[in-house]
């Protein structure tokens, strides 16, 4: 299977690409916002998920593993299938698909194309228990994936990001009871997460709401 794809863009479609790979040109598909970012004639490094079915074989192209992931993981939730999956991305990138997760956004997830809040309100509720590993992927690069490969201490990942996930839901729905649109609370809070990483609830709903406010 392919998992890994660098080379060249030969040519950009509507849904797909084409890399020269070493004189063997790929087609690749993927969301808009993946293609968006590339260009013919330059240099291209995807992830690729490929499917294989009894009458073709697909490459999926992501700008990183975490998308990647995120595609196989949505991917397994009832009724959701490449199509959606890719919708989903397109309008949430991972670490927002988490947030949505956590705080049980389905109306955020609804906003894909093709996605109907009964399969949004599905994604949440069966995903809910995944999030530490969405975690780890997401926040691979500050060293927490390598701690979730770590057999010795599982637990003390897993705890670490359910007490983030559990702060961060809390500031949410502190500003959605205030009467502010969940999508925009959620935005705001993960903004503030960027600009204080170990705030505490009340220190995310101030700046949340700092942030309301210069909208």
């Amino acid at each position: 299977m392919i998992g890994h794809l660098q080379g060249t863009v030969l040519s950009i479609g509507t849904e797909t690409a084409i890399i020269n790979v070493a004189g063997v040109g790929y087609e690749i598909n993927a969301m808009s916002r993946t293609l968006d970012r590339l260009s013919p004639g330059e240099a291209a490094s995807l992830s690729i998920e490929t499917m294989v079915r009894e009458d073709f074989i697909r490459l999926y192209a992501f700008t990183d593993e975490a998308e990647r992931q995120c595609f196989r993981l949505l991917q397994s939730v009832q009724g959701v299938g490449a199509k959606a999956a890719l919708a989903i991305l397109q309008v949430l990138t991972p670490a927002a698909l988490l947030d949505a997760i956590t705080v049980d956004d389905h109306a955020a997830i609804a906003r894909a194309q093709g996605v109907g809040k009964k399969i949004a309100t599905r994604i949440t509720t069966e995903l809910a228990g995944k999030t530490p590993d969405l975690m780890a992927l997401v926040r691979g690069h500050q060293g927490l994936g390598e701690v979730l490969s770590d057999k010795s201490a599982p637990n003390i990942a897993s705890e670490e990001a359910q007490v983030d996930n559990t702060v961060k839901a809390d500031a949410v729905s502190a500003l959605v009871n205030l009467g502010y649109d969940s999508f925009i609370a959620r935005q705001a809070v993960a903004q503030a997460v960027q600009n204080n990483p170990e705030a505490s609830v009340q220190e995310l709903i101030t700046d949340g709401l700092k942030r309301l406010s210069q909208s």
